[in-house]
């Protein structure tokens, strides 16, 4: 079986159990920032992967990382797709679950950067924003990133909108030695 059909039949089969669980919107998002997460650290994403590791010790790390901060259906999902040595797709198929689940409500994931967390009302007038800039409707995930400095990175499927103050300053430097 090819890696894409593997990582789809996973994402497919977990969309199934969390659209069933009714628990779709939180469920997802926590995937999506564990995804994120696992992108980012590359020790963690490397103990989950270990097949050098005991199944329940890779569990075991799962759970002390998550069980306060995480539904125990987030926690389950993680810990079936880890024990079934697939951790090293993890990122992969949290990305596309939750492009299913964004299919599921007729929008598109916006993954936005920002240097601070953006309040319910922000988020919204965003998700407006990015809904008339790209004719879809948006779901916003917001990402802390403090190497944005400020002001926001938006990518809404293959479009990255960088509305950053790094940007802005990188651009003034390349004005500047011109």
């Amino acid at each position: 079986m090819a890696e894409n059909e593997l990582v789809s039949g996973y994402a497919q089969a977990l969309f199934g159990v969390v659209q069933a669980e009714g628990e779709l919107d939180r469920v997802e998002d926590e995937l999506f920032r564990f995804g994120k997460l696992l992108e980012q650290n590359h020790e963690l994403k490397q103990a989950l992967s270990d097949q050098g590791i005991d199944k329940q010790q890779r569990e075991k790390v799962l759970e002390e990382l998550l069980a306060d901060k995480v539904s125990p259906h987030t926690l389950g999902l993680l810990s079936f797709i880890v024990t079934q040595g697939r951790a090293r797709q993890l990122p992969q198929i949290l990305e596309q679950l939750s492009q299913l689940a964004a299919d599921a409500r007729q929008m598109v994931v916006a993954e936005v950067r920002t240097a601070v967390p953006l309040d319910d009302a922000q988020q919204t007038e965003l998700a407006k924003s990015l809904s008339s800039a790209t004719n879809k409707k948006v779901t916003v995930k917001v990402i802390i990133d403090p190497t944005v400095l400020g002001g926001v990175v938006a990518k809404v499927g293959d479009t990255v909108i960088d509305g950053s103050i790094k940007r802005r300053l990188d651009q003034l430097k390349e004005q500047v030695s011109h």
